[in-house]
C-alpha cells in the first residue's frame, strides 16, 4: 500500500513501457501496486534493476524484472474504510442548506468520496477563512485550477500516480485504459458527472474540425493513432490503442492537464449539434465572435478558469468575470473529497486573487498582503521578506527547485533573419556565447554562491547525470570564445570594437524577457559585460508575456531568457521529449516543435542534422524494450546537448521563497517547487490547508527556527535540493 495522505492503495505506477513485448520482461516489487496486480503465473522472485525515482512525469517505483512475468493488468485504486465517517455540514453552507437552496452534504459528495486521513505532518483541520494571494495579471485565474489540482489521476508527494476524481484506473499492456468514475460525483452546479461528459469531449469537441482544427491533443495519440473510445456504462470509460501510449497518464496528472471531459450539460447550449444554429449565430454576433465554434471555445476553457459560468470539479469556483482587480473563488459545494472526520474539503472557504503589478508583489507580500505566496517571489527577495516576518506574522520558507537551469538563454534556431539564423545554427557560435559568460560571477553576485553553475541539463540527483553534461563549454574562457568567433569568420569589427555580421551589421543581440522581475535583468547585465569582451553587444527587451511568447513562436525573436528544462532529475523511463523539438514551447526551436506536435500541419520540418538526430533518438526511446536501452538513448541525447549547446544554461538549484501565514497549517516546511510534475503548490493539495484561530499563530515558531537554520548551511550542503 502506498504511503499517502488520502489512503490510496495499489496506487504506484512506473512509467509505461515503450513496447508491448516489454511487459513480458517486467514485473513489480513485492508490496508495490505493480507486483500486487501481476497475474498468478508471474514469478515471486524479483530482481531490482533501478532505484526508486523520486521526481518526474510518470515516475514512481523502482523498476523490477522477473523471468516469464507478464504485467497484463495494473490497477490504480484506493482503499475504502470499513466505516465511512459521519459527514459534517460546512458552516459556510449551513444556512443555504437550511433554506433548502442546497442539498445537505450527504447528497453533495460521491458515494465513495476520496478521504484525507492526515498524518503526523499534516493534520485534520477546520473550516473557514480566506486565502489571500497576489497575482500579476487577470489570466492568473488559471492558478485556481493549477493549485486546486483536482485531476482524474494525480501525483502524491512521492510523485506516484494515485486516483483522485477517478475511483480506479485499470491498465492493460499500457495500451488499454479503463477509467472508473465515483458514483454520485457532481459538477459544481450540482449536475451529475458521468461518462456522457467524456463522450461529449471526444465526439463533439476533440474530433470536431470546427472546435479542434488540429485534431485531438498529442497525449491522446499513440504515434499519431487516435484511441478507440468506448462507454462501458454511466461511470466507466475506456481508451484503447494498438500500441502503448506513454503520454496518457502524465497528461492527466499535469499542472496544465489534458481535460478529456467537459460539462456537456452546459456546453451543449453553445454547440451547433444541440442548439438552433440561428440562435447560436446571434449569440456569437452579440459576443463579438465570428461563429458558433469561436463562441463555444470562448466559454470552454477549463484550464484558464476565466468563465464563472463554466461548471468545474476543482475545490474552488471562480465567481468573478474579467476585467477585475480582485477575483473571488468560493468553495465548491460538490467537491469530491472529505477528511477522516467527515468534513468536506476544501477547508478554506474562499481564495482571493488580488491583481498587482508583478514588480510590487514582493513588497506587498512583505507588507502582509498575502497568506500564502510563491508567484512573483524570487530568491533575491529572501532577505527583504525575512525582515517582515515578525511584523506581519508570517514565515519565509525556502523550497527546492529541480529545473535543469534556473535561468537559460534560448538562441532561436528558427529566427526569421537569415543572417542571424545561419550564425545561431552554428554550434561554434553558441559555444562561444556560452564560454563568454562568467557563471561564477553571476552565482556570487546574485545567488550568494549557493547555486550550481553550468549548462541546462540534468542535475546530480538524476541517475542519468554525468559531470561533463553540465561543464562542457560552460567554463568562463574569453580567449577561447574569441577564437571560435574568429574561426567562424566573424573577425571584422567596427570602431566600437563590435564584431560585424557577414552583411556588415554590428553584432547586437537583443535578449527578450517577459519583463516580470528584475532578476533576469540583473543576470543579463553581468552577461552584457563579459559578452562585450567578445565583441558582442547585449540589449535587453522586456515585453508582456503573451507578446514575448508570440514573438518567439513567429521567429521575430533572436534570443530569449527563460527558465531551463522543467524536470532536471529524470530517470531513463521518463520521456526525453523536453530535450527534443516536440513542442512549440521550446523557445530555441518553436517552429520545429510546432511541426511535431501538429504532425506537420503547422511549423517547419527539422532541417539541422544534430536536431534530426535528436528526433530519431526520441523515436528509438519509444521503441526501446529495456531500461538499459532507454538509458543509452537518454545519454546520447544529453551528450548531443552538452556538445551542441542548443540552450545556454546559467545556474541551477536556486531556492524558491514561500511566504506562509503563521496561522496557515499543512503547508510543508520543506518542499519541491516545480511546475511539471508538481503543479507548484498543487501536489501538496491546498484543499487540505487550513487556518488556525488567530491566538494560535505562534505555533509556527519552531518552523521559523528550522527555516532559519536552513540558510545558508543547508543550501551550501545541498544546493541542488
Amino acid at each position: 500500500m502506498t504511503n499517502n495522505l488520502f489512503g490510496n492503495a495499489r496506487g504506484r505506477l512506473r512509467p509505461p513501457p515503450s513496447h508491448p513485448r516489454e511487459n513480458a520482461d517486467r514485473g513489480g516489487r513485492e508490496g508495490d501496486g505493480v507486483g500486487a496486480d501481476l497475474p498468478k503465473r508471474a514469478s515471486a522472485r524479483f530482481q531490482t534493476i533501478g532505484n526508486a525515482a523520486r521526481f518526474g512525469a510518470g515516475l514512481v517505483v523502482a523498476l523490477a524484472v522477473t523471468a516469464g512475468a507478464y504485467a497484463e493488468t495494473i490497477v490504480i485504486t484506493e482503499s475504502v474504510p470499513e466505516n465511512s465517517p459521519v459527514l459534517i455540514e460546512t458552516p459556510m453552507l449551513a444556512s443555504t442548506v437550511g433554506d433548502m437552496l442546497l442539498p445537505p452534504v450527504s447528497q453533495r459528495v460521491p458515494q465513495a468520496p476520496r478521504i484525507f486521513f492526515g498524518s503526523g505532518r499534516k493534520s485534520l483541520g477546520r473550516h473557514g477563512g480566506d486565502w489571500r494571494m497576489l497575482v500579476g495579471r487577470a489570466k492568473d485565474t488559471r492558478l485556481l485550477n493549477v493549485y486546486g489540482y483536482a485531476r482524474l489521476v494525480c501525483y502524491d508527494e512521492n510523485y506516484t500516480f494515485v486516483t483522485d476524481i477517478l475511483s480506479q484506473v485499470e491498465i492493460k499492456d499500457y495500451r488499454v485504459y479503463t477509467l472508473t468514475l465515483r458514483e454520485g460525483h457532481r459538477w459544481s452546479d450540482g449536475h451529475p458527472f458521468t461518462s456522457e461528459d467524456f463522450r461529449y469531449y471526444w465526439q463533439d469537441v476533440a474530433t470536431n474540425s470546427m472546435l479542434a482544427p488540429t485534431g485531438p491533443p498529442r497525449a491522446l495519440l499513440a504515434r499519431g493513432e487516435e484511441p478507440r473510445f468506448e462507454i462501458i456504462d454511466e461511470f466507466t470509460i475506456r481508451y484503447s490503442w494498438s500500441q502503448p501510449n506513454p503520454y496518457f497518464l502524465p497528461a492527466l496528472a499535469s499542472a496544465s492537464p489534458v481535460f478529456i471531459y467537459r460539462p456537456a450539460h452546459y456546453l451543449k447550449g453553445f454547440h451547433a449539434a444541440y442548439t438552433d444554429p440561428a440562435k447560436l449565430e446571434k449569440l456569437a454576433a452579440e459576443s463579438g465572435k465570428r461563429n458558433w465554434a469561436a463562441l463555444h471555445n470562448s466559454v470552454d476553457n477549463m484550464y484558464r478558469f476565466d468563465n464563472p459560468d463554466l461548471p468545474t470539479l476543482q475545490p474552488w469556483v471562480n465567481t468573478t468575470r474579467a476585467p477585475a482587480t480582485r477575483f473571488v473563488a468560493k468553495r465548491n459545494p460538490y467537491f469530491h473529497r472529505i477528511d477522516a472526520e467527515g468534513r468536506q474539503l476544501p477547508y478554506i472557504d474562499r481564495v482571493l486573487l488580488d491583481v498587482a503589478d508583478s514588480k510590487l508583489i514582493p513588497a506587498k507580500t512583505g507588507a502582509g498582503e498575502a497568506d500564502l505566496q510563491t508567484r512573483g517571489l524570487f530568491f533575491n527577495n529572501y532577505t527583504f521578506l525575512k525582515e517582515g516576518e515578525a511584523r506581519n506574522d508570517f514565515s519565509v520558507r525556502l523550497w527546492n527547485t529541480v529545473r535543469g537551469s534556473h535561468l537559460a538563454l534560448y538562441p532561436n534556431l528558427n529566427v526569421n533573419d537569415p543572417v542571424w539564423q545561419k550564425s545561431v545554427r552554428d554550434a561554434r557560435f553558441r559555444r562561444a556565447l556560452s564560454l563568454a559568460i562568467n557563471r561564477h560571477e553571476i552565482n556570487q553576485v546574485i545567488y550568494f554562491g549557493l547555486a550550481i553553475e553550468g549548462n541546462n541539463t540534468v542535475l546530480p540527483l538524476s541517475p542519468l547525470h554525468e559531470k561533463n553534461y553540465r561543464t562542457d563549454w560552460a567554463e568562463f574562457d574569453i580567449a577561447r570564445a574569441n577564437a571560435l568567433l574568429d574561426e567562424l569568420g566573424l573577425d571584422q569589427r567596427d570602431d566600437d570594437g563590435l564584431r560585424l555580421l557577414p552583411d556588415g551589421r554590428p553584432m547586437r543581440i537583443i535578449v527578450e524577457t517577459a519583463g516580470e522581475d528584475t532578476e533576469q535583468t540583473d543576470v543579463l547585465e553581468l552577461i552584457h559585460d563579459t559578452w562585450k569582451q567578445a565583441g558582442i553587444k547585449l540589449y535587453t527587451k522586456p515585453s508582456q508575456r503573451e507578446v514575448f511568447r508570440n514573438r518567439i513562436f513567429s521567429g521575430d525573436t533572436l534570443m530569449s531568457i527563460w527558465s531551463g528544462y522543467e524536470n532536471g532529475i529524470p530517470t531513463a523511463d521518463m520521456s526525453p521529449e523536453d530535450f527534443v523539438p516536440t513542442s512549440q514551447q521550446g523557445y530555441h526551436w518553436p517552429k520545429w516543435g510546432q511541426y511535431y506536435e501538429t504532425m506537420g500541419r503547422s511549423g517547419e520540418p527539422v532541417d539541422l542534422a544534430p536536431v534530426k538526430e535528436l528526433v530519431a533518438l526520441n523515436e528509438r526511446w519509444l521503441d526501446a524494450m529495456s531500461p538499459g536501452e532507454r538509458a543509452d538513448v537518454w545519454r546520447e541525447i544529453l551528450e548531443i546537448h552538452a556538445d551542441k549547446v542548443f540552450t545556454i544554461g546559467l545556474i541551477a538549484g536556486v531556492r524558491q521563497p514561500v511566504v506562509v501565514s503563521n496561522r496557515l497549517r499543512n503547508v510543508p516546511v520543506e518542499g519541491v517547487y516545480n511546475w511539471e510534475p508538481g503543479a507548484q503548490l498543487g501536489i501538496y493539495q491546498p484543499a487540505t490547508f487550513w487556518f488556525a484561530p488567530s491566538d494560535q499563530s505562534d505555533v509556527q515558531s519552531d518552523v521559523n527556527r528550522d527555516v532559519q537554520r536552513g540558510v545558508p548551511g543547508d543550501l551550501q550542503n545541498d544546493p541542488a535540493g
